[in-house]
């Protein structure tokens, strides 16, 4: 059977796959689901934002958030001592919705798989809901030990079933990072957003990452009895996320715990773990908001303020901020 053209679709490359394999874990059900070249919900050429697409994301929300995450990047790059060669790289930038408002650094916008960012740099790893999109495993608690729960297909639809418990770095991770969980709680395995981590660690010779997203940490897992795991279609949430693969986004909150602890074994040192209504406060305070509100008409002065309005009070109190540093070597 051919693979080109347009006749390829996710959920057929993942029932051949099932064929061939057996039951797949999740991670790689979500890395063809969403990142397959040809089928991959995010690589099929459509816009899942804004409107006429599946969600949004305070990206959407220009010209305020740009204007406000580039002042926080000024900061620090004075703290930096304003290097000449300081560099953003934003990881998932998407529709490049922070280009214009990055544009006076030099900016580095970075899709999963792309290797067109420097090797070693000074400046700042920015991302906006981007660990949120990496591919996890899935567990479920029985007793003192995970079980893993892996993707089948049966009787005409994809299903769950029960696989082994887990074992080495997943047993590692659940060990470490998941134990707050309840008896039969459904937990993720990030374990590709620890490998994100390494890489940023190893490119970035100083400065900062700064990571924004819809997460939790450890302590808060009892909240989330039934996993973290969504999908989005047309604006609504579905907690099934096994349905039609390529045709929704699939995402699962980012393990803020897990990437802070890992980020500091790397050598990153924790600056800041805040709502992203406080970071956003923190960047506009210097002048009253003034950059980001002013327009040269009533309407846009009134779109701003209700951007504003949502970045603070909307978005802000759901999404969390967390800002790490890597000084430069004494």
């Amino acid at each position: 059977m051919s693979r080109s053209g347009p006749s390829v679709s996710a959920a057929s490359l993942l029932r051949e796959e099932i064929a061939r394999s057996g039951p797949l874990r999740f991670s790689r059900f979500m890395e063809i689901a969403l990142y397959h070249p040809e089928a991959g919900y995010y690589r099929r050429g459509r816009d899942p934002f804004g409107q006429r697409g599946d969600y949004y994301t305070a990206e959407q929300l220009q010209p305020v958030f740009g204007i406000l995450v580039a002042s926080l990047l000024r900061r620090l790059r004075r703290e930096m001592g304003e290097p000449e060669d300081f560099t953003v790289v934003e990881l998932g930038a998407g529709r490049m919705e922070m280009a214009e408002a990055l544009s006076e650094f030099r900016y580095f916008p970075v899709e999963l798989g792309s290797p067109d960012w420097p090797e070693r740099f000074r400046g700042v790893v920015f991302s906006n809901e981007f660990f949120d999109a990496l591919p996890v495993d899935v567990a479920v608690r029985r007793g003192a030990e995970f079980v893993e729960m892996l993707v089948d297909w049966r009787d005409g639809r994809f299903r769950w079933t029960e696989g082994a418990p887990l074992s080495g770095e997943h047993a590692a991770y659940a060990g470490r990072h998941l134990m707050q969980a309840a008896e039969g709680a459904w937990v993720e395995i990030g374990l590709e957003a620890l490998r994100w981590m390494e890489r940023i660690a190893g490119r970035l010779e100083s400065g900062y990452v700064f990571a924004i997203d819809y997460g939790y940490t450890s302590r808060e897992l009892l909240r989330f009895p039934q996993g973290t795991l969504m999908s989005y279609r047309r604006h609504t949430a579905l907690e099934d996320v096994l349905s039609d693969p390529g045709e929704q986004d699939i995402t699962a909150h980012a393990a803020f715990s897990a990437l802070r602890e890992h980020g500091e074994e790397l050598g990153l040192q924790t600056v800041r773990f805040e709502t992203l209504a406080a970071a956003l406060a923190s960047a506009g305070e210097a002048d009253g908001f003034a950059a980001a509100l002013s327009a040269p008409t009533e309407a846009e002065r009134l779109r701003r303020r209700l951007q504003l309005k949502t970045l603070l009070f909307g978005l802000g109190e759901t999404f969390r901020a967390l800002l790490q540093c890597k000084p430069p070597r004494s």
